[in-house]
């Protein structure tokens, strides 16, 4: 079958042509043409396999769910983000709903920006304490539910998704703390992806806060499940539980996230060593602390001061020292500890100038 000339068909192809002639001959000079290149490449390589029409359509929808999330986040690209979960059946009247919208009025006080999933209950609470300006919305698309609360409708950070692991890839990307509330199979979806990532080392470190109302034993019971039937059984490490802090009280949640960022800024690895990027610079005899406390999570060699390395060019002004140390990778909850002991021993010297929500 061939297209006329004069058939709309063949004037949309004529764009692509003339578009993506343009894209090729300007990939040289992009800042990331590289990595332009090698994604044009996949979809000629699938092109040329044999994939079904459905494929074709998921990766179609998947591209355009992350294109429209990519946008929208990249200007607050340097503001920390905070993305609270819980059931969308939590009514407006309930406590658990009253503490959702003090907390995000909380964080958002402290420079935080709030993230929720759109919807009514937990995540209407969240919308609604952070306000429109510093609040995302991350919706998905689904037969029964009709349209974002009214705290989000209509915002330009309002991002419709067709795809749950889309929505989720980009709050997990996105955030820098999670707070959740009592909520059902999605919330401890959202629970259980989180602890994964960060047990086995694919997300950076960050506060995980799970909130329950004044007295509240829906998280204790939820913990208590952990404890019998993961860590008993030898399932999961000791010191996993580490990765999170339960609360009834908000003080205690702000207080878990605004303090996980008062030294430690965040992390990456460069080679095989971890560089840990600290707001202000810890003392020697700090150092000295946690090489005698930490030394079973090293490969070899010491926790070692450093400045920024040059291969992080493009991240000098991230902050103002590092630790460099040969983790082994594994015991990440360990690496929580280490975190919260550095935030400990360095406390002092950032008191006056930290500012957990800058990046």
């Amino acid at each position: 079958m061939t297209t006329s000339p004069s058939s709309p068909l063949f004037d949309a192809s004529e764009s692509l042509r003339a578009d993506v002639l343009r894209l090729f001959d300007r990939i040289p000079s992009m800042k990331h043409g590289e990595l332009v290149q090698l994604a044009l490449a996949t979809v000629v390589q699938m092109a040329e396999g044999d994939i079904d029409r459905l494929d074709w359509k998921i990766l179609n929808a998947s591209l355009q769910d992350m294109e429209r999330a990519f946008k929208t986040f990249y200007p607050y690209r340097h503001v920390r983000k905070i993305a609270i979960f819980g059931s969308a059946r939590i009514k407006s009247n309930s406590l658990e709903y009253q503490m959702a919208v003090e907390f995000a009025q909380r964080v958002t006080d402290l420079g935080f920006m709030v993230m929720t999933g759109a919807g009514g209950g937990i995540m209407e609470a969240g919308n609604q304490g952070a306000g429109r300006d510093k609040s995302f919305g991350l919706s998905i698309q689904l037969p029964f539910e009709h349209g974002a609360n009214a705290f989000i409708e209509g915002d330009r950070k309002l991002i419709a998704f067709k795809y749950f692991f889309t929505r989720k890839l980009f709050f997990l990307r996105e955030s820098d703390a999670l707070a959740l509330f009592p909520g059902g199979f999605g919330t401890q979806d959202e629970a259980f992806e989180v602890l994964t990532l960060s047990q086995t080392g694919k997300s950076a470190p960050m506060p995980l806060v799970l909130i329950d109302r004044p007295g509240g034993d829906y998280w204790h019971d939820w913990h208590d499940y952990i404890q019998r039937q993961l860590l008993e059984r030898g399932l999961i490490s000791p010191n996993d539980p580490s990765l999170y802090t339960i609360t009834d009280k908000l003080d205690e949640a702000c207080d878990a996230i605004a303090h996980f960022y008062r030294v430690f800024h965040s992390c990456r690895y460069i080679g095989n060593r971890l560089v840990i990027r600290l707001n202000t610079e810890i003392s020697d005899a700090a150092v000295e602390i946690l090489n005698q406390n930490f030394s079973d999570i090293l490969v070899r060699g010491q926790i070692e001061k450093s400045h920024a390395l040059p291969q992080e060019a493009q991240d000098m002004s991230v902050g103002k020292s590092r630790l460099l140390l040969y983790f082994n990778q594994r015991d990440l909850g360990r690496l929580y500890q280490l975190i919260a002991a550095l935030n400990r021993l360095g406390s002092t010297q950032a008191e006056d100038s930290n500012h957990p929500e800058r990046k």
